[in-house]
């Protein structure tokens, strides 16, 4: 375990942060880069690459480290009121940087600079900074009369206003449903045991995924399963429902002043798709596919259900019978496989298991000084190095007010120091897994490990950055990429020589059984193709608030991309109230999820052909697409890695689907 000794310079205390902490640190970086700003724009008519674009830079580096002391606490800080001033400055900071963009001095100080002589010759990275300031400016619309310039930055202040209002709406929800021990029939004597008891005896069922999901799977009385999906899947329903309303009102209206047909086509010409038409071909390529699966898949859990109760298969049966068939047909327990799945033993088996491929390894750092006790602090380094390559906090616990789901979040980015040094990037995994008690450790759902998995992919891609520039460090890619490095993570959490490695008993000790992982690996497609069709139900919805087509009716456009499920509509639900990912940065992008998914099966593939945890492979790896960040395009990262242009092969196949069938 490495000591805390010469962090303190490097690292936040955060045990000592007080309510106006946060205030007075973010003031006063906000301030700075202020001051820096406004010395660009004075500079003389000689502009540099030095006195102009890399000021930027260092603007931007001054506030995103003041992102990791004070906006992110309010998504972790146990106070409520650091919580809510961490809000309402991670809406300053956020309303802040979309008026600098808008400034019209700034916009002209970045073009004389384009038009140098030094402009010209820039190559590389350099190059690619000058040019990505380009487009932004022209989003921002300097290259459109002043009145349409105007209307656009006040849309875009009052977008960062409505996201900032949702995400807390979600976040303050505290609701629930109180029961029997009777009438939690189905959940083992564990989860119950963790639950917080009531003075009449009952026990509080939240919202919480700890709490949630393991009853939606396996609490038998039907009728609390339907009320508890209703009270989830109307969360901040009647805040959050207009919100969203006027968001996608908003950027509707944005796209129609840059010309475009729609917030689709707007956003996709960043991205890696380019356009509308792309993710329509993409999806219109598998659900043919998916949907005959599905369909099968469908009619054996009805048939299940109707065992139980006459009538159709609802959306909060499905995971219920999804596991009874799994029990039934391959003898899978969640319950009992959550046993084999310690949370320490995860941790440990993910460190064995990157180290090997990514010549890495691991320690926890005592006395962290994070913002509450049960948050845990590593280092990263290269095998064989005493110097550390990065930190990682990591959160994993839930408790009221925090983030709702999980996420990998900046500290602070990686970059080149002025004296040739590189700064140690610092990054937290934010999860909610279920916390030990005193008579057992935190045991994990198989699903949750993946998760963990996926997540520490974010983790990795962030901390084995090598990139010099801000702009381009960590997981800063093209947003349909940004998900592929935390997508071929979780395919490790399938390879049955890769479990019995780190996956035991937590009273015993005994190694998972190889049958057991055996049928494990084979249940994991039991459901694909319901699984996948709701991935491709979610970005067609959110697709569907974002083509340019009528949005006056936000329920309707639910109650028609629900049909892709073959689940009937859950009345009275408003689920994209509680749809987060809409106004958290995935807005005509939640395709990115398939998407960088067949590149992910793609570049695991190579892991397949040349070993599972080939340090061959886990370093082209490392080397071409974990370090590289956003300092190329990610189509350049997939081809030096696969040594090829990226396919869909990969991808079908693991669907069980052929380039026939779709």
């Amino acid at each position: 375990m490495s000591q805390r000794t010469n962090l303190d310079d490097m690292l936040t205390d955060y045990t000592t942060m007080q309510k106006g902490d946060v205030a007075a640190s973010t003031g006063s970086a906000l301030h700075e880069a202020e001051t820096i700003i406004e010395k660009v724009i004075a500079e003389p008519s000689t502009r540099t690459l030095a006195n102009t674009l890399l000021e930027l830079e260092r603007a931007g580096r001054i506030l995103s480290d003041a992102y990791g002391r004070g906006p992110f606490m309010g998504k972790v800080h146990p106070d409520p009121d650091i919580r809510t001033e961490a809000t309402e400055w991670e809406e300053k900071v956020s309303k802040w940087t979309n008026e600098l963009i808008f400034r019209t001095d700034l916009a002209a100080a970045v073009k004389a600079f384009a038009a140098t002589d030094e402009a010209a010759g820039l190559d590389g990275i350099e190059r690619r900074l000058l040019d990505e300031w380009l487009r932004d400016l022209h989003r921002a619309g300097h290259d459109l009369d002043d009145a349409a310039r105007e209307e656009l930055k006040a849309l875009q202040a009052r977008l960062i206003e409505l996201q900032v209002a949702y995400e807390r709406n979600l976040a303050e929800v505290d609701d629930g449903i109180d029961m029997t021990r009777d009438e939690l029939d189905g959940l083992p004597d564990d989860y119950v045991e963790r639950l917080e008891k009531n003075d009449d005896g009952t026990f509080r069922v939240t919202m919480a995924y700890p709490d949630y999901m393991p009853f939606i799977e396996q609490g038998r009385n039907r009728d609390l399963r339907k009320a508890m999906q209703f009270k989830f899947w109307n969360r901040a329903a009647e805040t959050n429902t207009a919100l969203l309303g006027e968001a996608v009102g908003i950027r509707a209206r944005i796209a129609t002043i840059f010309g475009h047909g729609s917030w689709a086509d707007h956003m996709l010409e960043v991205k890696m798709a380019k356009n509308l038409q792309a993710v329509n071909d993409f999806y219109d390529s598998v659900i043919p596919g998916l949907t005959t699966r599905a369909m099968t898949e469908r009619a054996a859990l009805q048939a299940l259900s109707d065992k139980d109760y006459d009538g159709e298969l609802q959306s909060w049966d499905w995971f219920y019978y999804a596991n009874q068939r799994r029990k039934t047909d391959y003898g899978i327990d969640p319950n009992e496989v959550a046993k084999y799945f310690s949370l320490e033993r995860v941790i440990d088996g993910m460190f064995a298991i990157t180290g090997e491929a990514f010549g890495l390894e691991y320690s926890r750092v005592e006395d962290a000084r994070a913002w509450h006790e049960d948050v845990v602090l590593y280092e990263i380094r290269n095998r064989n190095e005493s110097e550390p390559l990065a930190y990682f906090y990591a959160d994993l616990f839930p408790r009221d007010g925090k983030f709702g789901h999980a996420a990998a979040f900046p500290i602070e980015y990686g970059v080149r120091e002025p004296d040739g040094s590189y700064r140690k990037p610092i990054a937290a995994i934010v999860a909610n897994f279920t916390k030990p008690t005193n008579s057992q450790p935190s045991l994990l759902e198989h699903g949750e490990a993946v998760t963990l998995f996926h997540e520490f992919g974010h983790v990795l891609h962030f901390c084995l950055t090598t990139v010099d520039m801000l702009r381009f460090s960590g997981y800063d890619t093209e947003w349909d990429f940004v998900e592929a490095p935390s997508q071929i993570m979780e395919h490790w959490m399938w390879q049955p020589e890769v479990l019995q490695r780190f996956a035991a008993h937590h009273q015993t000790g005994d190694v998972i059984p190889e049958d057991l992982v055996n049928r494990l690996v084979e249940a994991r497609d039991l459901h694909i193709g319901m699984q996948m069709i709701r991935q491709v139900f979610l970005g067609k919805l959110d697709m569907a608030l974002h083509d340019g087509g009528d949005t006056s009716d936000l329920e309707a456009i639910a109650r028609e991309a629900n049909k892709l499920t073959l689940l009937p509509f859950h009345e009275g639900t408003h689920f994209l109230a509680s749809f987060g990912h809409l106004m958290g940065g995935y807005d005509a992008g939640y395709y990115g999820y398939l998407w960088s998914k067949v590149y992910g099966d793609d570049m695991f593939s190579e892991f397949q052909r040349l070993g599972v945890t080939s340090p061959e492979v886990g370093k082209r790896y490392r080397d071409e697409v974990l370090a590289a960040g956003g300092s190329r395009d990610a189509i350049e990262h997939l081809r030096a890695f696969l040594q090829r242009d990226p396919n869909s092969d990969a991808f079908l196949r693991n669907l069980g689907l052929d380039e026939t069938s779709t």
